[in-house]
């Protein structure tokens, strides 16, 4: 085993937080994060992650909290005021949570194509470094996941982890029951060490972002009315889009015979039709397109399409509000044009 590793800050703990959707891998990341820290660089460390249904598509986070070998972790709790936090996807920015209780000189890192800065970048604190990578990109052409790639960013952000460390226990990790996934992930991680953005100061904030805690503090006196609906009809704002893993359905028309198969298939109800009359003066139901705010991008109309009218394609920036066809237009209007959120 290494000599034990001290951490920047000499704190009591460091701790990385990493924001996820199911089906990214996240949680095998923080597993083998936490296994090379604590194995391999002689440091105490402790991993678990926390999620709903285990499905695709599902919020996931993943803690890791480190420690120099002379002081003992005694503690489980989510982290909340996190040193680094790594955000699988791009879209979970959108939402304050993600980034919440980030330390003003803590390190963001994204996946994101290049070029794209969302908006939420803003919320951060103004000195927070600001990493973006393309993880989903350099994963599909290695033949490999976006964790591998996003494991080699955070260990070349974190001067304190041993690269060899890491690429080790990376490969050991796939060695018995997938060897042949040795070779491309340490291909995607070393890719994701080199192939990142330093983004510009874009925070606004001073100092540490307010720690937002997933359960209200609820009493006697704020505990809400039961029996109440505080927001009825509310599914209608369902936003699914950081759902999707960097991939959407985008349809052609000029191929598209209108025969509804992908209809019956999609689990999400998201393909918008219309009713016209024919040359003959027959009703006529055609598919307008796609509502891209409930599409999560599970590609059941790509598989079911006899015409190839459906395709499967890499989703940039931009690209699902500029394709969208809303499936309820007054609603769409009344938000400006924008994802009801």
């Amino acid at each position: 085993m290494a000599s034990s590793v001290a951490l920047p800050g000499r704190r009591r703990f460091f701790e990385i937080r990493f924001e996820s959707i199911g089906g990214l891998g996240a949680h095998a990341a923080g597993q083998i994060i936490a296994s090379a820290a604590v194995l391999r660089m002689g440091l105490n460390g402790a991993h678990f992650s926390s999620y709903g249904s285990e499905k695709k598509g599902s919020v996931v986070r993943s803690f890791i909290r480190l420690a120099e070998a002379d002081r003992a972790i005694r503690t489980s709790a989510p982290i909340e005021s996190p040193d680094v936090v790594v955000v699988f996807h791009s879209g979970l920015l959108a939402h304050p949570a993600t980034i919440a209780g980030i330390r003003a000189a803590g390190t963001l890192i994204y996946a994101g194509y290049k070029g794209e800065k969302p908006e939420g970048l803003s919320r951060l604190p103004a000195t927070t470094k600001i990493i973006r990578v393309d993880a989903q990109t350099i994963a599909a052409e290695e033949k490999s996941r976006p964790n591998a790639v996003l494991i080699g960013t955070l260990t070349a952000a974190l001067p304190f982890l041993d690269r060899k460390a890491m690429l080790d226990t990376l490969a050991a990790t796939f060695a018995g029951r997938h060897p042949e996934a040795v070779a491309s992930n340490r291909r995607a991680f070393n890719r994701g060490a080199k192939e990142t953005e330093l983004i510009g100061k874009l925070g606004r904030i001073e100092g540490d972002l307010p720690v937002l805690s997933s359960n209200p503090l609820w009493g006697y006196r704020t505990a809400p009315l039961g029996g109440v609906l505080p927001m009825p009809g509310n599914t209608v704002h369902n936003d699914l889009h950081a759902s999707r893993s960097g991939w959407l359905p985008v349809l052609d028309d000029d191929k598209c015979i209108d025969c509804g198969m992908c209809d019956m298939v999609c689990p999400d109800l998201c393909l918008v039709w219309s009713t016209h009359e024919g040359d003959q003066g027959q009703p006529v139901v055609k598919l307008e397109g796609i509502d891209y705010q409930y599409c999560k991008g599970c590609m059941r109309c790509v598989e079911t399409c006899s015409t190839f009218a459906m395709t499967r394609e890499a989703e940039i920036p931009g690209m699902a509000d500029r394709l969208r066809v809303p499936l309820f237009p007054d609603l769409f209007a009344a938000t400006g044009g924008k994802h009801a959120r």
